[in-house]
């Protein structure tokens, strides 16, 4: 049978791809004052190490992103065909990412700020929605008629049980973030390194 999700796959993957570019959009280029050579080396040496909250929020989204667009693809690779309830899913999915450069923008002004608080519930809440909307759309991928009828079983099982996770440990960094906003940021860097392993366990399965 012929493989139906080819133009979504594609749409998908220049969504992902440009919600990745606009991330890098952000880091900004200090700016000097007039001062000499020797001086000057030094000012931009210190703009730069001054904005690590940029770096720290580029590198979490780019790898959160990143590791979303795999597993969107080996979603899609145990699935044959598409319908209405697929298209729309998919498409609230990437509604959500290409939203992330705001969240992450906000949390790399605001990181080491008294907003701090306040930058990381929204970052985090953004990313409630979007293990949700993520949830969703493997929901509506994993339905029977819509699967490879050669999709291994036990893939199948193991990335229903493991999405669920995302939603509820978003939801925990958000909670967190307003007390202690290192502890929310530490979920989510613990998330994306999470689903970076768990891409090593699927490609095994799908191996076997």
């Amino acid at each position: 049978m012929e493989k139906e999700t080819g133009r979504l796959e594609a749409f998908s993957d220049g969504v992902f791809a440009i919600a990745m570019t606009l991330l890098a959009l952000e880091l900004k280029v200090p700016h000097l004052g007039p001062d000499g050579p020797r001086r000057a080396s030094e000012t931009l040496a210190a703009g730069l190490a001054a904005q690590w909250p940029g770096y720290f929020a580029f590198v979490t989204s780019f790898f959160t992103v990143l590791i979303m667009w795999v597993h969107h693809h080996i979603i899609f690779r145990l699935v044959r065909r598409a319908d209405a309830r697929l298209l729309f899913t998919n498409g609230l999915l990437l509604m959500l990412v290409t939203a992330v450069p705001f969240p992450t923008a906000v949390l790399a002004e605001y990181l080491t700020s008294e907003a701090a608080p306040a930058a990381c519930a929204f970052y985090c809440g953004v990313f409630v929605l979007i293990a949700v909307a993520f949830y969703l759309l493997l929901m509506a991928a994993f339905r029977r008629q819509l699967l490879d009828p050669g999709a291994p079983e036990a893939q199948v099982r193991r990335l229903r049980r493991n999405y669920r996770y995302g939603p509820p440990l978003y939801l925990a960094a958000a909670v967190a973030a307003p007390f202690s906003p290192w502890v929310a940021m530490g979920i989510c860097t613990a998330l994306w390194i999470f689903w970076a392993a768990m891409t090593r366990n699927c490609e095994a399965e799908a191996d076997d």
